[in-house]
């Protein structure tokens, strides 16, 4: 089993790739000690072969890759498309289209939450993946066979996985379920990180609204300083030590140095200044202007609707043969029991056909639950 490493065997291959209706994609790749993902290997597969590409070859280009992930003509089929998905985004700024997801249309199948490879694998293609080599150094040549050969496992088997799939969606009429969930996927907005939302991952600590713009203003600038040196946000200043910083608001490099979470020696380090410069920056804002705050989260007064939420829920789930998941998050129940009209995606497009619209019944008291033979049902 041998590499891709030159351009023109790479654009031999995708070329023969492009003939057929649809190609099986995976990635390895290693994240730990970057801010982007170091990309690895790739693995492609059409019915007839399969290749394994290595991007780190130093004369290979990966334009006829990019050209064939970009084929209107060509399905591309991944299982757990994100992070894949966000790689080729940053090496070439395109979405894979046509997709298909796996693991989505598992969930639409009944095949449980955010199900494994390996499980669809032993499931539909009656395989046993050996896992042995997940967690080895992609980045060290020369790869191992057993390397290779689990790598190229990861699109093989994702073939018979995919027409499985594909005849279940076809015999049930869900295709467009899937269809709808795949454009989610395929914005680029999904993948497009914005150094001035970095402070969403993190609002669920805030409580006030002056601490809130001091986490805008300084998760914004770890955003950048994690960009610009392509290290990992925690290696910056990790998330104790800025949610330190938001809730203390020193304004001083004595009073940063008092901060027990912080690093010795950062306060008078550039970044130091840079984070000084920014609790200002947050100070100057007008609270007035920043987004709300969330209520603090726990139980809701009325955690009665949102318990029969859920239980209507999986009773919907169960009948439908669905992963709960796919229906409704908990965010989304929580956000329709307070409100029948929640801008929320259980309350929209074929979620609100098959869940949504019952939830908002039951709330509402045009639908009731029962229990019939040991099983909740819907009347």
């Amino acid at each position: 089993m041998s590499l891709i490493t030159t351009t023109q065997d790479l654009a031999d291959a995708c070329a023969r790739l492009a003939e057929h209706p649809f190609v099986t994609v995976d990635t390895e790749f290693l994240r730990e000690t970057t801010y982007y993902p170091k990309l690895c290997l790739i693995q492609l597969a059409s019915p007839d072969e399969a290749v394994l590409v290595d991007p780190l070859a130093p004369e290979l280009d990966l334009a006829p890759f990019l050209a064939l992930m970009a084929d209107q003509n060509v399905v591309k089929v991944f299982h757990a498309a994100r992070q894949d998905l966000e790689i080729v985004w940053i090496i070439g700024k395109l979405i894979p289209t046509p997709l298909f997801d796996t693991q989505v249309a598992a969930m639409v199948c009944g095949y449980g939450d955010s199900v494994g490879y390996e499980q669809l694998a032993n499931d539909l293609a009656k395989a046993r993946i050996d896992k042995s080599s997940r967690f080895t150094d992609w980045s060290r040549r020369p790869l191992t066979e057993a390397q290779l050969t689990y790598a190229e496992s990861d699109v093989t088997h994702l073939r018979d996985i995919y027409l499985a799939l594909k005849a279940d969606l076809a015999a049930s009429g869900r295709e467009a379920w899937v269809a709808e969930e795949m454009a989610v996927l395929t914005s680029p907005a999904t993948y497009e990180v914005k150094p001035e939302n970095a402070w969403q991952r993190l609002k669920g600590r805030i409580r006030k609204p002056k601490e809130l713009a001091l986490l805008m203003e300084l998760a914004a600038w770890r955003e950048r300083e994690a960009q610009s040196r392509d290290v990992p946000r925690q290696r910056v200043l990790k998330d104790d030590a800025l949610m330190d910083i938001v809730q203390r608001g020193p304004r001083s490099v004595e009073a940063l140095a008092e901060l027990r979470s912080v690093p010795n020696g950062f306060e008078r380090s550039r970044a130091g200044g840079e984070v000084l410069a920014a609790i200002e920056r947050g100070n100057a804002l007008d609270t007035r202007d920043l987004p709300r705050l969330e209520r603090e989260r726990g139980r809701p007064a009325n955690g009665a609707v949102l318990d029969l939420l859920k239980v209507l829920l999986k009773a919907t789930a169960d009948a439908e043969r669905v992963a709960p998941k796919i229906l409704a998050s908990s965010d989304d129940l929580e956000a329709i029991s307070f409100d029948d009209d929640a801008d929320v995606p259980a309350l929209q497009g074929w979620r609100r056909e098959v869940f949504g619209e019952k939830a908002v019944a039951l709330k509402n008291g045009r639908l009731s639950l029962r229990i019939v033979r040991g099983r909740v049902t819907v009347a």
